[in-house]
């Protein structure tokens, strides 16, 4: 069954307004709410960067049902490894065993504030695979002494876990990370809804369980997220979105190594409102935005996040048109 869930969007809203879209997205009927952990907006206009740990431990006591997700932090430069594993605990033990970490490789955008150089992918690619085997570690329960290439710890133990260790989920984009970090992971977490990178996850995660004389590993969730930008008129929507999600036309591959919101303002200059209506539903049409969100589970993706693009119809999204949404969505995607 395909899995919706919401997206606590820290960029766009501020703490206050995010917890309460968060209790009212479980009451609409969302399976799940992700939420990204940013330290600047993308964009000026965006306007807003709340810490995402403290958002999400006061939605763990909002909500009862819905599993909650970091989409994604960076464990390799702004944060130690050891430290988001004890967040990641905390966090598992405040929801009840509702949480997953979601790790992903970091922007620059986010990560330069601690001053520190911002590694190229290669390296930070070496450095997240040593803070998966310190955060994956730690949540085991382990007493941890690490040495290595890029991080250490010193008899670093979690004294408050949850009854299950928190499972972890990895951001990945291509064939280089999907085999180094398959077998170091539970799920997989994607932006694009792209066949071959998933098969290709659940090929390397077996492969490696092979090589060692393992069972083949159980299933593992595939996360993915899709912007929408809903509003009773088109142009209004078109216009916010463009405003709020025009950085997004770049790519990851440009997205990571920007620094700050004036770049993105410069990369995107030339981005006009019909381009970003191209890759992001815009406007009062529901089966337009089903007909858009489709190509993902017909990759394969078992959970998709929404997000509504700006502040400004998120309330009216969640109080008159999530509901229907997912109804819609739940009619025409897979139900096993």
């Amino acid at each position: 069954m395909t899995r919706f869930g919401y997206t606590l969007m820290t960029e766009q809203s501020g703490p206050k307004q995010l917890v309460g879209y968060a209790a009212d997205a479980e009451k609409t009927g969302f399976d799940f709410l992700v939420s990204s952990d940013h330290y600047f907006p993308w964009v000026d206009e965006q306007g807003h960067a709340p810490y995402a740990w403290s958002l999400l431990g006061a939605v763990s006591q909002v909500t009862s049902r819905v599993d909650l997700m970091t989409y994604v932090t960076c464990p390799i430069v702004r944060y130690h490894p050891a430290v988001v594993a004890q967040k990641a605990a905390t966090l598992g033990v405040l929801s009840d065993g509702r949480f997953t970490l979601g790790l992903g490789a970091g922007e620059n955008l986010n990560e330069h504030v601690v001053g520190e150089r911002w590694p190229a992918v290669g390296e930070r690619h070496d450095m997240m695979e040593e803070a998966v085997e310190i955060i994956r570690s730690l949540l085991d329960g382990e007493r941890l002494t690490f040495d290595g290439v890029h991080f250490r710890t010193d008899s670093a133990k979690l004294w408050d876990l949850p009854d299950a260790p928190v499972e972890i989920g990895i951001a990945v984009s291509g064939a280089q990370s999907v085999s180094r970090f398959a077998p170091l992971a539970d799920h997989l977490i994607a932006t694009d809804p792209e066949a071959e990178l998933l098969s290709s996850w659940d090929e390397a995660r077996t492969e490696v369980a092979q090589s060692i004389g393992g069972e083949t590993p159980p299933p593992s969730r595939k996360i993915g997220q899709i912007p929408i930008s809903w509003d009773p008129d088109l142009e209004t929507a078109k216009q916010r979105a463009h405003e709020q999600f025009r950085w997004f036309a770049g790519g990851w591959s440009v997205n990571a190594d920007l620094p700050t919101t004036e770049a993105f303002a410069a990369a995107s200059q030339y981005v006009r409102p019909d381009d970003v209506a191209e890759t992001i539903p815009c406007g009062p049409d529901l089966d337009a935005i089903v007909e858009k969100i489709q190509p993902y589970w017909e990759a394969g993706f078992t959970d998709i996040a929404l997000v509504q693009v700006g502040d400004a119809a998120q309330q009216q999204f969640l109080d008159e048109v999530a509901e229907p949404l997912l109804q819609k969505l739940r009619d025409a995607a897979p139900s096993s």
